[in-house]
């Protein structure tokens, strides 16, 4: 039997969907670590890693910023997500990235800097990048053509074309802190996040096949609440589900996936850009699914000098965690 207060919680992914996750698990007796992807490549996030040449932060604030999600540190919260609307030079760029930047700056390691962050705000848990080299998103398509960089994912470019596979430039490996906690965790959470933007990137990372195929975890992937038009057009669940099979080398132990209708405002915005919600298909009776209604409208709306286009819904963090808890409960 494992004590909640030393049952270890791998979240796996990038942004928004992984500050969901960890926003509404670190409100229970568990330890928590992120592994983050560093393939981000767009907005304030891409202008310093291309100006100062380290890794990407912007997904790593993220994660900072929902362990600091508790009221009594929401001013951390709030200055880590924290967005520059004007000045010359300062317009668009987040005051977290700039810290964890200027944290790089000084000691020379991104993992160090997370570390020295996560003391200065108090803060509890682990995020660690799942690679330390610095990489480039690779997408390969359908018809042969092929982008590079995550910050391409965009309409005008590609809306609408089925993607083949991605790879990371050059091949990176594994940091391997963040290959011992996947190795020692008990449960571990994938997603949501863009598929080929912010999960699989983590996944194709040389050591992370060989770390799933150690771990006695229970894996637990979480389905996106809609379609994205530059990435999953015409995603079923199952379309998901099987690409994350395919990239990881095993089967989930359970599948969390949206059952409760979209409100009409939200539906119709995500309609002009020819996005839908994900319909459910699965039958697999080698994963426990478990459904119920998960989308809620966010309520951190996009700050001004934000360059980059951000989701309108997110999956209920209160609602994700306890059926979270639920599958922690039956590990005890």
């Amino acid at each position: 039997m494992i004590k909640k207060d030393e049952f270890k919680v791998v979240v796996m992914g990038g942004g928004t969907g992984t500050y969901v996750v960890i926003s509404g698990l670190k409100r229970y007796p568990l330890k928590i670590t992120a592994i983050v992807t560093v393939a981000d490549s767009g907005g304030s996030t891409g202008r310093l890693r291309d100006e100062f040449g380290f890794l990407p932060v912007g997904d790593l604030r993220q994660s900072l910023a929902a362990l600091a999600e508790e009221n009594h540190q929401s001013w951390i919260r709030d200055l880590l997500l924290y967005r520059f609307s004007h000045g010359e030079g300062l317009q668009g760029h987040n005051l977290g990235n700039l810290i964890l930047t200027s944290l790089q700056d000084m000691v020379g390691s991104t993992p160090k800097a997370l570390e020295i962050a996560a003391r200065i705000f108090r803060l509890e848990g682990n995020i660690y990048p799942v690679t330390t080299q610095r990489v480039d998103l690779v997408v390969e398509y359908a018809d042969g053509s092929f982008v590079i960089g995550e910050h391409h994912l965009n309409p005008d470019e590609v809306g609408g074309k089925k993607i083949r596979q991605i790879r990371l430039s050059p091949r990176a490996k594994l940091y391997e802190k963040s290959r011992k906690s996947i190795e020692a965790s008990d449960m571990i959470v994938i997603g949501p996040g863009d598929l080929y933007a912010s999960i699989l990137p983590n996944l194709v990372v040389s050591g992370v096949k060989q770390a799933f195929a150690k771990t006695k975890a229970t894996i637990v992937y979480i389905v996106n609440l809609m379609t994205r038009y530059t990435q999953t057009h015409n995603f079923k669940a199952s379309d998901h589900v099987a690409e994350v099979e395919a990239y990881l080398g095993r089967k989930s132990d359970y599948v969390i996936v949206n059952s409760g209708k979209i409100p009409k405002t939200a539906l119709r915005l995500y309609q002009k850009e020819n996005e839908f919600p994900v319909v459910n298909d699965l039958s697999d009776n080698t994963y426990k699914i478990i459904t119920d209604n998960f989308a809620s409208v966010a309520s951190d709306q996009k700050q001004k000098g934000d360059e980059v286009r951000r989701s309108l819904l997110r999956h209920n963090r209160d609602k994700l965690a306890k059926i979270l808890m639920r599958i922690v409960e039956e590990r005890q």
